[in-house]
């Protein structure tokens, strides 16, 4: 009789155990987005022009070189930083310089961000300068976005897509 009490016991113990953990899985609701709101994610890496311009090497030059380092043009390996600026009703919400990462600042520069929005209607300008140009960018988009509440709004950037994504 001991052993059937000790075996319920241990069942009810592990019922119980299953229970509060089921609960605390489902409560208290959270969320990481108010109910009135939505949110926009800017994320990005882009590599920008090189500081200076490539040059082209002369014969006397190639052939000072070791035959493996051999080629015909010399590039300086730094980066300029790129520019990014977010405008959400004409308000601007983001305006950065970003440096490229690496020891010679040669690699892309990078920014992930977040902003909460009200839902509904908004004119989104996304820009971005990774030139050696002083004032200006080089791409623009704007978009009329319709975000819903609890909607995330996604925006990349691709050379390859010719700029801004909107997703």
């Amino acid at each position: 009789m001991p052993e059937v009490s000790r075996l319920l016991g241990q069942g009810l113990v592990y019922l119980l155990a299953a229970a509060a953990t089921g609960y605390l899985a489902s409560r208290p609701v959270y969320h990481q987005v108010p109910a009135d709101k939505a949110q926009i994610k800017m994320s990005l890496s882009h590599g920008a022009e090189r500081v200076a311009e490539c040059r082209r090497l002369t014969s006397q030059e190639i052939a000072k070189l070791p035959p493996s380092q051999r080629r015909p043009n010399t590039c300086e390996r730094q980066r300029v930083p790129i520019r990014v600026q977010l405008v959400v009703d004409d308000a601007v919400v983001y305006d950065e310089e970003l440096v490229p990462i690496g020891l010679s600042s040669d690699g892309p520069a990078r920014t992930y961000q977040k902003f909460l929005v009200p839902a509904g209607q908004h004119r989104i300008t996304a820009r971005l300068r990774d030139s050696r140009q002083a004032d200006g960018f080089n791409y623009e988009t704007t978009r009329l976005v319709e975000l819903s509440p609890w909607q995330s709004l996604a925006i990349d950037f691709s050379t390859d897509a010719g700029g801004f994504i909107f997703r």
